[in-house]
C-alpha cells in the first residue's frame, strides 16, 4: 500500500503543512518572507497564499540551477511522480553519480519551501508551479519538451489515431483512449522504440535530432516530404495546428536517453583563482586604496563646502555638473559617480532644502572628519555594503527613456546589496591572497540564481551588479590586487574561518539561498515530508544583522588602522612656490594648507602651490601676515624660501586697502588715486562705478559681485561690515539641516527574526485549531473561511452553559481594528458584558466583550 493510501499521508499542501513541525514551517516561512505578510489566520490560508502565482514565481527566482531543474523536471513528469520516474528525469538512463547524490537535498528544498508535497511515491508540483513550468506551445518548457502523445493527439479524430496505430506496427483498438495508451507504452519502451527507429530513413532521424533538445515544435506544408510524411505516419511527429508538428515528450525521451535536462547541472561551477599574492600584499595594497578612497570622499565634501551643484528638477546632478566633478577628483566619469553615490549613502551629503536648491555637506560629515581614519573608513563600507542605490547605471536610461543621473531617482536595486555581499563571500571562500576569475565568479552566480524566460545572460542586471561590486570593491579597498583583504574579510563578519588550503570552497558550498548542489545521500528521502537536517554542509555566508554588522564593522577597522599611513606634521617648503606633503598629513595642516595653497598634483607625494590667489583666501579667512609666516616656519623641514615670504607680504600688505559694502554696493579706499584708477578702467564698466566721495565709489552690483569684479582686475579688496569691520570669510561655511542616509529598498519582505516567527508560528497554530476544531453534531458550521453566525441572545445562554460545563466553544470574534478571526475558549466568567475565558488559541486567560463575538457554536467531545 502506497503513503498516500496511509492516514498520514497528505492529501493537500495545507494537509502537508499541517503535518510540519515548528521547525519546518520556520524553515519555510524564513525561505519565503512573503507568506506571512501579513500573517495567515491558518495553514489553510498560508498553503493557499504559498501557491499564489507572485508567490511561487518570487520562489522560483531564488532557486538554484539543479533545484529548479528539478522543479522543471517534475513539471513534465506525470503528476503525482514517483521518485524513481524523477530520478530517471534527471540522471538518465545511464545514471549519473552526481545527480543522483545531489537530487535528495534538491527535493527537500522545494519542500521545505512548499513548492512539492507529498511522499516519495506521491511526489507533487504545487499547480502554480506546474502551470509555470510545463510545456505549452505559448510557453515552451525550459526543458525543451513538448507535450506528451495523450495532449498532442487530445483534438485527433479516432480514425487517424488508429491508422498510427497500425503504421507504428500495434493491433489496432476499439477505442482512442486505448490506443493513445498503446502509443505512449511503445514510446517508451526503449527496446521497442529502438527497434521502430532502426527501420527509419536517416534523413528522418536527422529531423528529430533537430527537434530533440527543442524547441519541439516544426513547420510542415500541405504535402509534407517523405522523410517527414515517414514520422508522422508512426505518430513520431503529431499535428498540433494546420501546418505546425510537434515532437511528443515521450519520443524526445528516448532519444535524450531518459533526460530531462541536456547538461543536467548538479554541482556549482568553482570559483577558480586567477592569482595568488602575499596576504600582507593583498592587505596592504587594500589599506592603501582605502587611504585614498577617504582623500577622495574628503576632496569631494571639501569641493563643496561652500555649496555643491544645483539639484535638478527631477532631483539629481547635471551632466555638467558630474563632469565638473570628475574634473575635480581627476577621475572618469563613472567612477565620479560612485563617489558621490557613496557620500550619499553614507549620509555625508544631501540637498540642503532650500529656494534653490543645492546640494551641500551634512552635519554628519563633520562629526565623520573627527572620526579616526579606519572608522571612517568602516562606515563608507558598511554603507556600500548595504546601499541599493547602484552608480554603475548613472548615464543608461530608465524605462521611459530618461536619462539617469548621479543623486537622481531610479538608481536603487533591491538585488544590489545580496550580489555585493554574495560576490565578497564567494572571495572570502579563496585561500587568503587568491584573486578570482572575474568570469568563473559570474558563472558561479548565474548557477545560484538562474534566469528565466528571454533573458540574456550577458545583459542580466545580476551580471552587472557582480561586476560593478567587483570594481567597487576595490576602488573602496575592500580588495587589494583583486583578493579579498583581512578587513574586508572581517567586514563580512568571516574573519574567524579564513580558507587556508591550496583548494577553492567545496563544491557543496551552498549558494544564496542555502541549497548546495550535492548531497551526502544517494538515494530517496523517504516518504512523507520530514526535512532531514543537512549537518555534513559547510554553512554559507549569509547578510548579518544590524548588531552583527556594527560588531564586523568594528572589527575590521582594528584590523586596518595599523595599516593606514601615519599622518605628518611637516612639509617640504621649496623655491618654486610649491610644498611637498611626503605624505597624508594631520587634519589642522592639512585644512590650513588647503585654504593657504592650490593643490597641484596628487600621488604618494601632494604637490601644493601657493598663489596670490590662493594667499588672499587665507588672508580673507581671518589669518594674518604673521600668522601664516609662523605657520609656514612651524611646519616646514626647510626654510622659508624668500619669494614665498614676499608674495605673502605683497598680498597682505594690497588686502583690505580696498572695502566692499552693501549701497546696493560700495568702494571705499583712503588712497584717491587707486578709486580713480578703477573708475578709469574700461573693465569696471559693467560694475557701474560712480564716486560719491574722494574715498567712495558706489556701485549698481550686488557686494559679492563687486568684489569679484575687483579682483578680477586684480586689486584684493575685503568686504566689510555695516560696522566697517572686515567680514571674514571661513570654510566649512555651508551645511544642510540635518539629513539621515538613505534607507535602502527592501528586496521584498524581510526575513523574520526569531520573535516575529514565534509570534507568527503561534497565531498560524491558534487559527489552524480554531478552523479545524470538529464541532458538536448539530450545529450549522460556518462556511469554509468565515466566522460562526449566533444571535446574541443564544450566544450569551451558550456562554453561560458552557461557564457551568467547563465544556470548550469555538467563536468567532472581530477586535477593535476590525481583524476577524477564530477562536477555541473555555468559558469562565460571564459578567457586565465581556466573557472572561482560557483562550486555548492563544494558550493564556483573555476577556473579550460579547457585542465583539461574532458566533459561537459548541465542539464535539473528543475535540483536543
Amino acid at each position: 500500500m502506497s503513503t498516500e493510501d496511509t492516514p498520514s499521508a497528505p492529501r493537500s499542501l495545507a494537509e502537508a503543512l499541517r503535518a510540519r513541525g515548528d521547525a519546518a514551517l520556520g524553515a519555510l516561512l524564513r525561505s519565503r518572507p512573503d507568506l506571512i505578510t501579513p500573517v495567515p489566520t491558518d495553514l489553510t490560508q498560508l498553503a493557499t497564499r504559498a501557491g499564489t502565482r507572485a508567490s511561487v514565481v518570487r520562489a522560483l527566482e531564488r532557486l538554484d540551477r539543479f533545484t529548479l531543474q528539478t522543479a522543471e523536471a517534475l513539471a513534465v513528469a506525470a503528476d503525482p511522480a514517483a521518485y524513481e520516474e524523477l530520478l530517471g528525469l534527471m540522471a538518465g538512463d545511464a545514471g549519473d553519480p552526481a545527480v543522483t547524490a545531489a537530487l535528495p537535498h534538491a527535493l527537500d528544498v522545494l519542500r521545505e519551501q512548499a513548492l512539492v508535497w507529498g511522499g516519495d511515491d506521491r511526489l507533487r508540483l504545487v499547480r502554480t508551479a506546474r502551470e509555470l513550468l510545463a510545456p505549452s506551445p505559448q510557453h515552451p518548457s525550459p526543458t525543451g519538451l513538448g507535450p506528451t502523445v495523450q495532449e498532442a493527439t487530445a483534438g485527433m479524430s479516432p480514425g487517424r489515431i488508429q491508422e498510427i496505430v497500425t503504421a507504428a506496427g500495434l493491433p489496432s483498438t476499439h477505442d482512442s483512449v486505448s490506443a493513445v495508451t498503446a502509443l505512449t507504452g511503445l514510446f517508451t519502451d526503449r527496446e521497442r522504440m529502438a527497434a521502430l527507429l532502426a527501420d527509419a530513413p536517416a534523413d528522418s532521424l536527422d529531423v528529430l535530432e533537430r527537434l530533440v533538445w527543442g524547441p519541439p515544435y516544426g513547420q510542415v506544408t500541405p504535402d509534407p516530404a517523405p522523410r517527414l510524411r515517414w514520422l508522422l505516419d508512426r505518430g513520431l511527429l503529431l499535428p498540433t495546428a494546420p501546418g505546425t508538428v510537434v515532437l511528443p515528450r515521450e519520443v524526445a525521451l528516448h532519444l535524450r536517453r531518459g533526460l530531462a535536462h541536456r547538461t543536467p547541472e548538479p554541482v556549482p561551477p568553482p570559483v577558480e583563482a586567477a592569482a595568488a599574492h602575499r596576504p600582507q600584499v593583498v592587505d596592504s595594497t587594500a589599506a592603501g586604496q582605502a587611504y585614498t578612497a577617504l582623500a577622495t570622499v574628503e576632496e569631494l565634501l571639501k569641493d563643496w563646502d561652500e555649496g555643491g551643484p544645483a539639484v535638478l528638477r527631477a532631483g539629481g546632478l547635471s551632466v555638467r555638473d558630474l563632469k565638473r566633478t570628475a574634473v575635480a577628483l581627476d577621475v572618469p566619469e563613472p567612477v565620479a559617480a560612485f563617489w558621490v553615490e557613496l557620500a550619499y549613502a553614507a549620509g555625508l551629503i544631501a540637498s540642503d532644502g532650500e529656494a534653490d536648491e543645492r546640494y551641500a555637506a551634512t552635519p554628519a560629515y563633520d562629526e565623520w572628519l573627527e572620526r579616526p581614519p579606519a572608522e571612517r573608513w568602516a562606515r563608507l563600507a558598511t554603507a556600500w555594503l548595504a546601499a541599493t542605490r547602484t552608480a554603475g547605471l548613472v548615464g543608461g536610461r530608465d524605462a521611459k527613456d530618461r536619462t539617469l543621473s548621479a543623486l537622481g531617482p531610479g538608481l536603487d536595486r533591491s538585488a544590489a546589496p545580496e550580489v555585493r555581499h554574495r560576490v565578497l563571500a564567494l572571495l572570502a571562500a579563496l585561500p587568503e591572497g587568491a584573486a578570482p576569475d572575474p568570469e568563473s565568479v559570474l558563472a558561479r552566480l548565474r548557477w545560484e540564481r538562474p534566469l528565466r524566460g528571454a533573458q540574456q545572460q550577458e545583459n542580466d542586471l545580476r551580471t552587472r551588479l557582480a561586476r560593478w561590486a567587483l570594481s567597487e570593491a576595490e576602488l573602496l579597498g575592500v580588495t587589494g590586487r583583486g583578493a579579498l583583504s583581512a578587513h574586508g574579510r572581517a567586514l563580512l563578519g568571516a574573519a574567524a574561518a579564513p580558507v587556508k588550503g591550496p583548494a577553492a570552497e567545496p563544491s557543496g558550498a551552498s549558494g544564496p539561498s542555502g541549497v548546495s548542489g550535492v548531497s551526502g545521500a544517494s538515494g530517496p528521502s523517504g516518504a512523507g515530508d520530514k526535512l532531514p537536517v543537512h549537518h555534513h554542509r559547510p554553512t554559507p555566508l549569509t547578510p548579518l544583522s544590524s548588531a552583527e554588522q556594527a560588531v564586523a564593522s568594528a572589527a575590521a577597522a582594528r584590523l586596518l588602522a595599523p595599516l593606514l599611513p601615519e599622518p605628518l606634521d611637516h612639509v617640504l617648503l621649496q623655491a618654486d612656490l610649491t610644498a611637498v606633503a611626503p605624505g597624508p598629513l594631520r587634519r589642522p595642516l592639512a585644512d590650513m594648507l588647503g585654504v593657504l595653497a592650490d593643490v597641484e598634483s596628487k600621488g604618494g607625494a601632494t604637490v601644493y602651490r601657493f598663489t596670490p590667489g590662493s594667499v588672499r583666501r587665507a588672508l580673507d579667512a581671518g589669518q594674518a601676515a604673521s600668522d601664516l609666516h609662523a605657520f609656514l616656519a612651524t611646519h616646514s623641514r626647510t626654510p622659508v624660501p624668500q619669494p614665498l615670504a614676499y608674495l605673502i607680504d605683497d598680498v597682505a600688505r594690497r588686502h583690505g586697502h580696498l572695502r566692499v559694502g552693501a549701497a546696493s554696493a560700495y568702494v571705499r579706499c583712503d588712497d584717491e588715486a587707486v578709486l580713480g584708477e578703477i573708475l578709469a578702467d574700461k573693465r569696471a564698466a559693467a560694475l557701474g562705478l560712480r564716486r560719491l566721495a574722494p574715498t567712495v565709489l558706489a556701485a549698481q552690483a550686488d557686494p559679492a559681485g563687486l568684489l569679484e569684479g575687483l579682483r578680477a582686475m586684480g586689486f584684493a579688496p575685503a568686504a566689510e561690515s555695516a560696522e566697517g569691520d572686515v567680514l571674514i570669510t571661513r570654510a566649512l561655511a555651508h551645511r544642510t539641516p540635518p539629513r539621515s542616509a538613505p534607507e535602502p529598498v527592501p528586496d521584498g519582505p524581510p526575513v523574520p527574526d526569531d520573535t516575529l516567527l514565534a509570534a507568527a508560528l503561534r497565531a498560524i497554530r491558534a487559527g489552524d485549531l480554531a478552523s479545524t476544531a470538529p464541532r458538536k453534531p448539530g450545529t450549522v458550521p460556518a462556511a469554509d473561511g468565515e466566522l460562526p453566525r449566533t444571535g446574541s441572545a443564544e450566544t450569551l445562554a451558550t456562554m453561560q452553559a458552557a461557564v457551568l460545563t467547563g465544556e470548550a466553544l469555538w467563536i468567532g470574534y472581530v477586535n477593535a481594528e476590525g481583524a476577524a478571526s477564530q477562536r477555541v475558549i473555555a468559558p469562565i466568567r460571564v459578567e457586565g458584558g465581556f466573557v472572561t475565558a482560557y483562550d486555548h488559541t492563544a494558550d493564556e486567560v483573555r476577556t473579550y466583550p460579547l457585542h465583539r463575538i461574532t458566533g459561537v457554536a459548541e465542539l464535539a467531545d473528543d475535540a483536543g
